[in-house]
């Protein structure tokens, strides 16, 4: 039985108190499961938070004890390309963060309390980037399938064809060619960690907490029920006149979600946790922002429900 928990992004105390709550209790750096439980994290284990030191060790020594299984999510990605550097353009990384461009800027930006923290360029550093390459970028687990952003079967295949898979590390050459602009590998790579995302028309963005434009918007691809982009579009409040008088792209998948339950992360929700269907649940609830950290506890059911979702706001 799986104990599923979305995005921490160094929110170590949320994580505390979320595992005991969960029934977990401390054992060294980490924490041990009731009987016949074990955790599996959905990624975004760093950025934002102050303790994103401590949310690894634990994550860390409770995989190495067998209690906790976890994937890549895009922050993890992120990082490994951030310390790696671009063989095509020396001197830069394949996640640029060296010149005055608004991307490495940006970039610079969202990665800084966690290099603040550990210290770039430091054995430490060095160290958690080799083992993010362990993590796999999703995860089918029999009863349940779990990918960080969105699960699409094309792309699991992609990537497994191409040798990133579960027990399979991230290498440099998967690692360059999940970074070429417009290939296959990276649109599956950006499928499963990043999402749907839906280009914008000239002249519109969507600004994120932080202040951050992104010229393209995610959309809520599970959502099959839908008829309208504002439906899937996943807009910051305030901000939904960027999408407006767009429609859905064309050829949105609309077949409704069969087979074993699918968890994910990602996308920042809001509010009172609650499932997005009985085959699909996201687990993000803006921890990092003063939102609560969601688990879902499953014992084995076919169909989700709300009932077994919990949470830790303190």
């Amino acid at each position: 039985m799986y104990d599923i928990i979305g995005d921490i992004h160094g929110e170590d105390l949320k994580l505390a108190g979320l595992l005991r709550h969960l029934g977990y209790v401390p054992v060294g750096r980490g924490y041990k499961g009731p009987q016949g439980r074990q955790a599996v994290f959905l990624g975004d284990l760093v950025d934002r938070g102050a303790g994103q030191r401590r949310v690894l060790e634990i994550v860390r020594a409770m995989m190495d004890d067998g209690q906790a299984l976890c994937i890549m999510g895009n922050h993890e990605f992120n990082a490994i390309g951030y310390a790696t550097e671009d063989p095509h353009n020396p001197g830069e990384f394949l996640r640029p963060n060296r010149g005055d461009s608004e991307k490495s800027r940006k970039n610079r930006k969202q990665h800084s309390a966690f290099i603040n923290q550990i210290g770039e360029g430091s054995p430490e550093h060095a160290a958690w980037v080799a083992w993010f390459r362990q993590l796999p970028p999703y995860m089918d687990l029999g009863g349940i399938r779990v990918a960080h952003a969105c699960w699409d079967d094309g792309a699991v295949k992609a990537l497994a064809d191409a040798g990133w898979m579960p027990g399979k590390p991230l290498d440099d050459a998967m690692l360059v060619a999940t970074h070429e602009k417009g290939s296959h590998l990276e649109r599956a790579r950006k499928l499963l960690t990043s999402g749907a995302e839906l280009a914008l028309p000239d002249g519109r963005y969507i600004e994120d907490k932080e202040g951050h434009r992104h010229y393209e918007v995610r959309l809520a691809n599970w959502r099959d029920w839908a008829s309208a982009l504002h439906e899937v579009a996943l807009v910051p409040a305030g901000q939904e006149a960027q999408i407006r008088g767009l429609a859905l792209p064309e050829g949105f998948n609309r077949t409704p979600t069969t087979g074993a339950p699918i968890f994910i992360g990602h996308h920042w929700f809001k509010g009172q946790p609650r499932i997005e269907s009985g085959k699909l649940a996201c687990l993000d609830w803006s921890a990092a922002a003063g939102g609560p950290l969601v688990a879902y506890r499953w014992e084995g059911e076919d169909t989700l429900s709300n009932e077994k979702l919990v949470w830790e706001r303190a």
